[in-house]
């Protein structure tokens, strides 16, 4: 074999190991959340210190960057440290003394995103359809959020 044969040789499986460890890599939980701007404040750091093990049947599978953790297959991600959501129309949940914004505008591909309203920095979580559940995770992801300060609530159409 040629040195040039070899060479090419070499090359493609160099090319074939990357792109599986590139590949590999992308599908994994948490490939591709950003921290949220705010994610260093103490109160993401002391939320990070209480999430569940489980949420929704599914484990905690990632929370390696500040703010973010991701439960299962990304079908539940979580960001703290948002910027809370100005008044709106969405519908508005209040949990265990929680208020979760259901942001419609942005709920698409199977995936329902919601956000805490009333209280700085802000909790997202992003759910996905394969979660049955979400009131259970709502109930679980507001213990993580209740010791954030709360400034207001929410109201909907049955308050006004």
């Amino acid at each position: 074999m040629s040195r040039t044969r070899i060479a090419v040789v070499a090359a493609a499986i160099g090319a074939l190991l990357v792109g599986s460890l590139v590949a590999r890599h992308m599908s994994e939980p948490g490939y591709g959340i950003a921290s949220a701007p705010r994610a260093e404040r103490p109160e993401c750091e002391q939320a990070a210190t209480r999430y569940p093990d489980r949420l929704a049947g599914q484990k905690l599978s990632f929370s390696g960057r500040p703010g973010v953790a991701v439960w299962g297959d990304n079908a539940v991600v979580l960001r703290c440290g948002l910027t809370p959501p100005a008044p709106t129309l969405d519908p508005c949940a209040t949990v265990n003394g929680v208020d979760w914004v259901f942001r419609e505008g942005r709920s698409e591909n199977g995936k329902k995103v919601i956000i805490t309203y009333g209280r700085t920095p802000a909790v997202e979580a992003v759910v996905s359809d394969e979660v049955t559940a979400i009131d259970t995770v709502l109930v679980d992801l507001s213990k993580l959020v209740e010791p954030i300060k709360k400034y207001t609530k929410c109201l909907n159409a049955d308050d006004l």
